[in-house]
């Protein structure tokens, strides 16, 4: 299964092809990784963990044949991307610079990466399901909608929490000891047991 550094879900890099991959040279990589994705499935006994993993792993190849094989579905995704990059590093830049609009910069960004982890994590992996092109080479059936719902959702959330880990969501001050003045409490604490 193809996972992005950054959290943001990277179609390209799921099919590993570079930006500049034509909509043929998608569906060409598209139809060999699912072939050999179908391959693989038939060959292994199926558990409960790799039923989810392979579902994970065909959800995801047919998003990225869906976003990118047309040249405005993958304008778009990528500008929406690219625009959610952006705006976290503005967040980044203003906690740095301690400005007043911090907090500004947080709250859209939060809002814009929910937004897009529900639209490219969930909608379209489970509307490529119904496209004619991805069922074809996949066989996805309503049961793979039934079952990939729950680990869509599972697989967004995740994203969306290690992108969290990363951010400077609060600034935490390191606590000020003051061993002595602990020492003292502690032995007052024990003399009064005793």
């Amino acid at each position: 299964m193809a996972e992005t550094g950054d959290g943001y879900i990277n179609f390209f890099e799921i099919l590993g092809l570079n930006e500049e991959a034509r909509p043929g040279e998608v569906r060409k990589v598209y139809r060999r990784r699912m072939k050999e994705l179908v391959g693989e499935i038939a060959r292994v006994e199926i558990t409960q963990q790799r039923r989810a993993r392979y579902l994970l792993e065909m959800a995801q190849l047919n998003a990225a044949l869906l976003v990118l094989r047309e040249n405005d579905t993958r304008d778009a995704y990528w500008s929406e991307r690219q625009a959610l990059i952006e705006l976290e590093q503005k967040w980044r830049d203003a906690i740095a610079a301690k400005s007043d609009g911090a907090d500004a910069f947080r709250r859209q960004f939060d809002g814009r990466l929910q937004a897009f982890l529900s639209k490219y994590c969930e909608e379209w992996m489970l509307a490529a399901g119904q496209d004619k092109e991805c069922v074809e080479h996949s066989n996805w059936d309503a049961a793979h909608t039934r079952h990939a719902s729950r680990i869509l959702r599972f697989y967004r959330n995740d994203l969306y929490q290690k992108i969290l880990e990363r951010l400077p969501y609060a600034e935490v001050t390191p606590p000020s000891i003051d061993w002595k003045e602990r020492a003292r409490f502690v032995r007052g604490a024990l003399d009064e047991r005793n």
